[in-house]
């Protein structure tokens, strides 16, 4: 009788390791079925790198400041913290609420701390720097 629930054991696992590859190659294989192949070739831009049917203007490689990604950095931390605080929401309340109150205040006022931080940093203010122009020398 043992063998008949480890053979459906392995059914799961295999269908799910099957769904899984399926899951990572489907969009890569859609991408590819649905792309277009020959518009670069026929408009004569092969060797451009990227194709949105407008002409690219300047260089790729454009340098951002660094409060760029600060503000990144900030988002993400941020982003990953709401994933901390949805397991604590959703058990809150059920064995120790005031303990659980405690340490939600506790991350959250840290959280906050980071905010403070950075706003007295200045990485909220997004300054853009404007090329001065050259000016030639009067003679």
């Amino acid at each position: 009788m043992m063998q008949a629930e480890e053979t459906i054991d392995l059914i799961y696992v295999f269908v799910f390791c099957v769904s899984g590859v399926a899951f990572a190659l489907g969009p890569i294989l859609i991408a590819q079925l649905l792309a277009a192949h020959k518009t670069r070739h026929t408009s004569n831009k092969t060797g451009q790198f990227i194709e949105c049917g407008m002409d690219p203007i300047g260089d790729a490689w454009i340098r951002y400041s660094a409060v760029y990604y600060l503000y990144a950095l900030v988002f993400i931390a941020f982003a990953v913290d709401v994933l901390y605080l949805i397991p604590v929401a959703l058990v809150y309340n059920k064995v120790f609420a005031i303990r659980d109150l405690v340490e939600i205040l506790i991350f959250v006022g840290i959280l906050t701390l980071v905010i403070v931080y950075a706003w007295k940093k200045g990485v909220f203010e997004w300054n853009l720097k404007r090329p001065v122009p050259k000016t030639s020398p009067k003679s």
